[in-house]
């Protein structure tokens, strides 16, 4: 089992679920998260250097099965990319998961995700 962690851009978000939905993978996780990475670009206003705000981005959190894990980064990479590809489209990172428990029931492991 792995946990995916996308960050991408806001305008984004529609696109990635709805790829996402179609290689139906539906349970989602997405929050509303503030930074910046290499697209950080120094600015000069009134002879001083300031350093612009934080960027909104989305995060999006996915836990699957290994058997999911390609497919669900190659579409949110084809789905996120803007452009052919442009500063800021975003990264990904892929956890290792030790466990998961639907409270519910008290599945645990990959019949939980």
């Amino acid at each position: 089992m792995k946990l995916i962690t996308a960050i991408i851009r806001e305008s984004q978000l529609d696109q990635v679920r709805e790829a996402l939905i179609h290689v139906d993978i539906t349970r989602i996780t997405v929050s509303r998260v503030s930074g910046h990475g290499q697209q950080i670009r120094e600015e000069i206003y009134r002879g001083r250097r300031i350093v612009p705000n934080l960027t909104p981005k989305m995060r999006l959190e996915i836990a699957v099965n290994d058997e999911f894990v390609d497919i669900t980064c190659q579409t949110i990479i084809e789905a996120a990319k803007t452009n052919g590809g442009t500063l800021g489209d975003g990264k990904i990172f892929i956890t290792q998961l030790e466990d998961c428990i639907r409270i519910r029931t008290q599945e645990r492991g990959g019949k939980a995700i």
